[in-house]
């Protein structure tokens, strides 16, 4: 609720205080005193409405969702408008723009002055019609629960599939490329360390020539090998040392002329191919390593391209079981709002009867499925689309629709702001206006501006607008006062005697 609210200069305002309390607040006083200025100011004051006011100011008990917007929650959040040049929006004194306050305020405040069809959507009717139900019976909150989540399951895996169709031919040609990268390095086939191994045999086979001349050229000490044994023994030098260097020297000749024959099969331009091959896959994927690793890579993707055949088949699958699941669910929810209708559209039409209202008609169809079912549920006034009403029927029927929905409320709605909502009624039209209002006031702090007699008489909380020579006033009215200006609305500024008995005969029948 709106616990206090603040103004200071706007327009024949100086300054108004106004220490407000929950239920059905009044305004009245007489034409042009100020009391839709008033009405404006306090909208502004929450960004849903504009106004040149040096300041309005709404302290509130509402308990702010607001992490989006960095607000932090208060005990009494205090939300507030400045006009100095340009203006500026405050919530506890943290700076907003109009559009992030007014969205703030829209979960708490509504304005019913315009024809707002939004509690004449489907899904608010239908949690109308729904928590009815759940009064008598859980199996609709279990239902709706279970819908609930295979309906979601079911929208989450369509995606999933949309996604995938849209992708199909995409990824074909990512099947397509894949394989071919994938064939490339298959086709070369490289090893680790190969580029190594080519580099060392083609300097090999690169020297094979001069150094088996050298080699056979050396291989002329073996023949002279005895000599040097016999010049050792006539030296008396053991040649054991000798002998030992030979022997290595002649292992060394052996390893390196085998070395050598095993490359007379290698033919040099096939390993100059393939060390063209092995530099090719480096310069395009840097190293052999990293040539398998993409490999590799790619293996792992082909393979999940190839499934998506599996993958789109077993989504179909699901998609199909839950749309059965969602079917029937919608179904069986749509059985127990049938079976409630009747009743809801009596009880709705017993609220218009009491707001002399023609009776309205409400209709079930079942449609598409959608996250409340397969259901849509619509009025019509006297077989009237509710867009060829009059403002004042309109009015009165979002009444009655709000009284139902007030049935099932086990907390406050917030609050709702009213203009004239009883102008051009008759004294037992605005009866009816205020009986329904007064039982909104259970469930809602209400602002309602008033020129009737029955409705100002309902007020909780009544204040008067009035004009002290040309500045605008407020004085909230004690209850003699209260009858004064109920005698002054039935009967003008000449207040009768009859006229103020009515007016306390009105205010001791609401106590």
């Amino acid at each position: 609720m709106i616990e206090r609210f603040y103004l200071r200069n706007y327009l024949s305002f100086d300054e108004v205080e106004l220490n407000l309390s929950s239920g059905l607040i009044v305004f009245s006083g007489p034409s042009g005193s100020g009391k839709s200025v008033l009405m404006n100011s306090i909208l502004a004051s929450v960004g849903s409405a504009s106004c040149e006011a040096a300041l309005c100011e709404s302290s509130v008990t509402w308990q702010l969702d607001s992490e989006d917007i960095g607000i932090e929650n208060e005990e009494i959040n205090v939300f507030k408008h400045i006009k100095k040049g340009n203006s500026r929006y405050f919530v506890n004194n943290q700076t907003l723009s109009k559009k992030a306050i007014s969205s703030l305020a829209t979960n708490y405040l509504r304005h019913l002055s315009l024809k707002d069809y939004s509690d004449f959507e489907n899904e608010n009717l239908l949690n109308i019609l729904d928590g009815r139900l759940a009064r008598k019976s859980k199996e609709i909150e279990s239902l709706k629960e279970q819908y609930q989540n295979a309906y979601g399951e079911y929208i989450s895996v369509q995606k999933e599939l949309e996604v995938l169709k849209q992708k199909e031919q995409q990824i074909v040609e990512l099947k397509e490329f894949t394989a071919f990268e994938i064939q490339k390095i298959t086709d070369i086939n490289p090893s680790l360390d190969e580029d190594a191994q080519l580099i060392t045999i083609k300097k090999e086979l690169s020297k094979k020539e001069k150094t088996m001349e050298y080699l056979n050229a050396a291989m002329e000490i073996f023949n002279s090998e005895y000599l040097v044994s016999s010049a050792l023994d006539a030296l008396d030098v053991e040649s054991a040392f000798f002998d030992d260097a030979m022997n290595e020297l002649r292992s060394h000749f052996d390893t390196a002329q085998e070395r050598f024959s095993a490359l007379d099969e290698i033919d040099i331009e096939e390993v100059l191919n393939r060390i063209e091959e092995i530099s090719s896959l480096k310069r395009r994927y840097g190293s052999i390593e990293e040539a398998l690793a993409y490999k590799e890579q790619k293996e792992i993707e082909l393979q999940k391209y190839e499934n998506i055949e599996i993958e789109m088949s077993d989504l179909q699958k699901r998609s199909d079981e839950l749309s059965i699941l969602t079917q029937s669910l919608a179904n069986k929810i749509s059985s127990l709002r049938k079976s409630a209708l009747k009743e809801f559209e009596s009880s709705l039409n017993e609220y218009l009867k009491s707001l002399y209202l023609r009776e309205a008609t409400v209709l079930l169809e079942q449609g598409d499925l959608t996250s409340m079912g397969a259901d849509t549920l619509s009025i019509l006034l006297n077989n009237t689309p509710l867009s060829k009403t009059s403002t004042g029927e309109f009015n009165r029927l979002r009444l009655a629709v709000l009284a139902l929905k007030s049935e099932s409320m086990n907390k406050n709605g917030g609050v709702l702001m009213l203009d004239e909502i009883d102008a051009n009624l008759s004294g037992e039209e605005s009866m009816s206006v205020a009986k329904v209002l007064k039982k909104l006031s259970k469930h809602f702090q209400i602002f309602v501006i008033s020129h009737q007699p029955q409705l100002t008489s309902m007020g909780d909380q009544h204040f008067l607008v009035f004009k002290d020579g040309t500045i605008s006033k407020t004085k909230e009215l004690n209850f003699n006062e209260k009858v004064d200006e109920i005698a002054r609305i039935i009967s003008g500024e000449n207040i009768s005697t009859e006229a103020k008995k009515f007016a306390k005969e009105l205010l001791e029948a609401k106590k």
